[in-house]
């Protein structure tokens, strides 16, 4: 067995690592959401209901987002490259922290789902920002930028910008 052959067995194994790893947080997060829907989060921790529901759709969003790029880099394009494992491992939990600060940024109404006001909507508008925000992680954290930008003047953040950059460039 030359090193080559360990270095495609390893590969293949991580592959099976990730999937089960994104496979079992996902089955905790619908059990989460399901547990939640029916009533069953502590008492101390109802406030919170809605927050953590939305921070578990939104890790559902980076999970089926996640579950995509294994099925297109694998499968389809047949480029797997080990450099990205650890963002198969870290993108999830980016996804939950983008679904939870949808919730703030949409109950603070920093965010409007709709052309009128956002009092009283209903909980299905936050959960669907929720998963969207944790589905398309980049995108949401460049509209909170355009928000703080607007709202505070605080300038886009290195990383931002560099995209912006590297975006423009692509075009040309």
């Amino acid at each position: 067995m030359n090193a080559n052959d360990v270095n495609k067995r390893n590969k293949e194994w991580m592959i099976v690592i990730i999937i089960i790893y994104l496979f079992i947080l996902l089955c905790m997060a619908t059990y989460a959401i399901g547990a939640m829907s029916l009533g069953w989060l502590p008492t101390p921790y109802a406030p919170l209901r809605v927050p953590l529901m939305c921070g578990a759709i939104a890790y559902i969003g980076g999970c089926l987002y996640c579950f995509r790029a294994i099925y297109l880099n694998k499968c389809i394009r047949k480029k797997w490259d080990p450099d990205w494992h650890v963002w198969y491992f870290i993108r999830p939990l980016t996804s939950t922290i983008a679904g939870a600060i949808s919730y703030l940024f949409l109950k603070a109404g920093l965010l409007v789902l709709e052309s009128s006001s956002n009092v009283g909507a209903s909980e299905m508008g936050f959960f669907a920002l929720a998963f969207i925000a944790g589905f398309n992680v980049d995108k949401f954290v460049a509209k909170i930028e355009e928000v703080a930008k607007a709202v505070w003047g605080i300038e886009k953040t290195r990383s931002s910008t560099n995209n912006d950059a590297k975006n423009s460039e692509k075009k040309e």
